[in-house]
């Protein structure tokens, strides 16, 4: 137990004796529940915890966190519970066991469920008490550090789902060198041989270029002395995957990236940075662009640097990186500089405050995924690590992913301003929603009262908060709408029995609801209105008559669609049905109602496997349709305004306007919005009074 005798000479430096007696019992207790336990290694299972409290160990995490990263796996794998843990050190410890404890006893039909619902219990375990992140980031390194024993399959799967969500959570915690481990050894099982070639490429590379390296640090170390400006100056080599993205991103052989060594440059205080960073400029030339001052503007994780990029000696690029030796501590601890300096600096305090902002925020998004899938994908986006940095109209500085567009920064300031935006100021000048925020940006929002999000944002929002909040509002919304036209339809189909849906008592509703498994009767209406259920089924289950007792009706009533339903009522694109069009109801699972013409060639085409419904149009509809118009007109000036004040005239709207030359002539397709078949006529009948068109007919579908 030679690891366990290291444990406890690392834990003597910083913690109190009597800590220490408690890490040693910790020790023996684990050893003796985990007795015959072996890794896939053919090691003692016991050499695992202790490997993970020494992970902790240099971060100087209390002993709380020592002796539950000693005990993470009891509960999960020994027959030990979460009472005795507590009886022997404590409810605190055993909260953290428990919380790193895996849902095993739960069977989930998919390991996508498992994985989902076991990363939802972690990250509540881990907004409740971040030492359970803290823990888990460890378990998962010296896993890592140990997978080989692991079959091929297994090897991947581990080292995707470290890549993709461990090693960025690493980093948003600002746990640098764990972050960058992570990152390595999951590249290193996800592509063994690039990666053999590229740690064989750097290992050539680190003797060609050491007297470059060399050269460079004298120079960098002798600038700064006559600057009078006290340096510690470094070079690193920068790890393999980090040259691997470099190489990918830029279509780069290994040969062609230069700068594979970075230099840091630690001072005594934020002002020497800046004396440095020019002392530095002056000694080798800047490379535009390549300059970013996160000290300013600190990253989410805390961190805080000048980042800059000089033209070096042979042309070859040098990556600078110049911070104070505390901005260094945070660098390499993030988050956990609270128990490796235990100073109650602000920034430390700051840091705690964001990180535990962004678990709430997380936590509050991924609360409106409904399925795993949903989930992780949502995970996966809040973790993405590049970010930009915009401005409010007050000047408060919001950080958001790369990528992220006006709604996004919408939701990130509020919900309510997210669901009720309609427009956005971008330095002060308008510009469409879907716009790409770029750093430094001035952004204001614009919202009106009555506003509700779009269902085409969800194609450009990047932010897991945004997504979330708008897939919430438009299930409610069109759970709320499909369950008023599903009562419609339910009630239709009772009518057909010679039944009403007002005598249908509650005795009725809970018997139907008990046998179909459906929690609630909004439920059941909106799944008829949604096409899951047929309407006529449910009315025969609803009012307990069995299907033989009753054929099909002569007559049944006619469904009224009045034009406001919603998400629940569809209108076909593929022949635009407006009011007066003789129309026919077809019932499509998940989407609910589709009004088609009767004469639409599309459903001559699909009349299989769908339920058909009479629909008529409400005698008081009081909204425009969009209707395609194709017009053939001779080639002459001034024809299109002619044609615009024609339709304006006629009161109609032009929605879409395209063109095709056809030599003399051109076609134009409008796309127009009408009351009405008589108010379609009414425009057409003006536009046959411009001379030069020649031809004019109503085009059904999207062209």
């Amino acid at each position: 137990m030679a690891d366990a005798e290291s444990l406890l000479e690392e834990v003597t430096t910083y913690l109190k004796p009597q800590d220490v007696e408690h890490v040693r019992a910790a020790i023996e207790f684990s050893r003796v529940a985990h007795q015959g336990q072996m890794r896939h290694s053919g090691d003692a299972y016991v050499t695992h915890p202790i490997a993970v409290a020494r992970i902790l160990t240099p971060l100087h995490l209390d002993v709380q966190s020592i002796i539950a990263a000693l005990l993470h796996d009891v509960i999960e794998d020994t027959p030990v519970t979460a009472a005795e843990v507590a009886e022997k050190f404590g409810a605190p410890v055993a909260e953290l066991v428990d919380g790193l404890s895996k849902l095993d006893k739960i069977q989930f039909e998919t390991r996508e469920d498992a994985q989902a619902e076991n990363f939802r219990k972690m990250l509540l375990a881990m907004a409740r008490d971040v030492r359970v992140i803290l823990i888990k980031l460890a378990d998962r390194l010296h896993n890592m550090r140990t997978l080989g024993a692991m079959s091929r399959e297994k090897c991947e799967r581990i080292a995707r789902e470290t890549m993709e969500i461990y090693a960025p959570i690493a980093n948003r915690l600002g746990l640098n060198d764990i972050h960058h481990e992570l990152q390595d050894l999951s590249f290193k099982h996800l592509h063994p041989n690039r990666y053999s070639v590229l740690a064989k490429a750097l290992k050539v590379a680190r003797g060609n270029r050491r007297e470059v390296v060399t050269k460079i640090l004298h120079a960098l170390r002798q600038r700064l002395a006559d600057w009078h400006v006290e340096a510690d100056v470094t070079g690193r080599e920068k790890d393999i995957y980090s040259i691997y993205k470099k190489m990918q991103s830029k279509s780069l052989a290994f040969s062609e990236v230069l700068d594979i060594y970075g230099f840091r440059v630690l001072v005594n205080d934020p002002a020497s940075c800046y004396i440095a960073m020019g002392a530095l400029h002056g000694l080798y030339n800047p490379i535009p662009g390549k300059f970013k001052d996160y000290i300013a503007i600190p990253k989410l994780n805390g961190y805080q640097s000048l980042h800059t990029t000089l033209f070096g000696p042979f042309g070859t690029p040098i990556e600078i990186q110049i911070r104070t030796h505390e901005m260094h501590k945070i660098a390499d601890a993030g988050v956990a500089s609270h128990w490796l300096y235990k100073s109650g600096h602000d920034n430390i305090n700051d840091l705690h405050k964001k990180t535990h902002q962004w678990l709430q925020d997380l936590l509050e998004s991924l609360s409106q995924s409904s399925d795993s899938a949903e989930f992780l994908e949502h995970l996966k986006v809040d973790l993405f690590p590049d970010e930009v940095y915009v401005f409010t109209p007050k000047g408060k500085i919001l950080s958001l992913p790369r990528g992220a567009t006006a709604v996004d920064f919408a939701y990130s300031v509020h919900t309510d301003i997210g669901n009720r935006c309609v427009a956005v100021k971008v330095n002060f000048e308008l510009v469409p929603l879907r716009s790409e925020l770029k750093n430094g940006d001035r952004v204001e929002i614009i919202t009106a009262a009555h506003a509700k999000p779009n269902p085409a944002w969800l194609n450009y929002v990047t932010t897991s908060k945004a997504r979330g909040h708008i897939r919430h509002f438009l299930k409610t919304m069109q759970s709320g709408e499909s369950a008023q036209l599903g009562e419609r339809l339910l009630s239709q189909a009772l009518h057909t029995l010679g039944l009403k849906l007002q005598d249908m008592d509650e005795a009725h509703w809970q018997k139907l609801l008990r046998d179909t498994g459906v929690k609630s009767r909004q439920d059941m209406l909106a799944d008829i209105g949604l096409g899951r259920r047929l309407n006529m089924v449910v009315a025969r289950q609803l009012s307990h008559v069995g299907d033989t007792q009753h054929g099909e009706p002569a007559t049944a009533s006619v469904i009224t669609i009045q034009g406001t339903e919603g998400m629940a009522v569809q209108f076909a694109k593929c022949c635009r049905p407006i009011p007066g069009d003789p129309i026919i109801g077809v019932i499509k699972s998940g989407q609910g109602l589709v009004v088609h013409t009767h004469d639409c060639p599309t459903l001559r085409r699909g009349r299989s496997g769908e339920q058909w419904l009479d629909v008529a149009w409400d005698k008081n509809i009081n909204r425009n349709f969009v209707v395609g118009v194709k017009l053939l007109v001779a080639n002459q000036r001034g024809v299109l305004a002619k044609i615009a004040a024609a339709i304006s005239e006629a009161e109609s709207n032009i929605e879409n306007v395209n063109f095709n030359n056809e030599g003399e002539y051109t076609a134009l397709y409008f796309t127009l919005e009408v009351s009405h078949r008589v108010h379609l006529a009414n425009v057409m009948r003006s536009l046959r009074k411009i001379p030069e068109v020649v031809r004019i007919i109503r085009v059904k579908g999207a062209g």
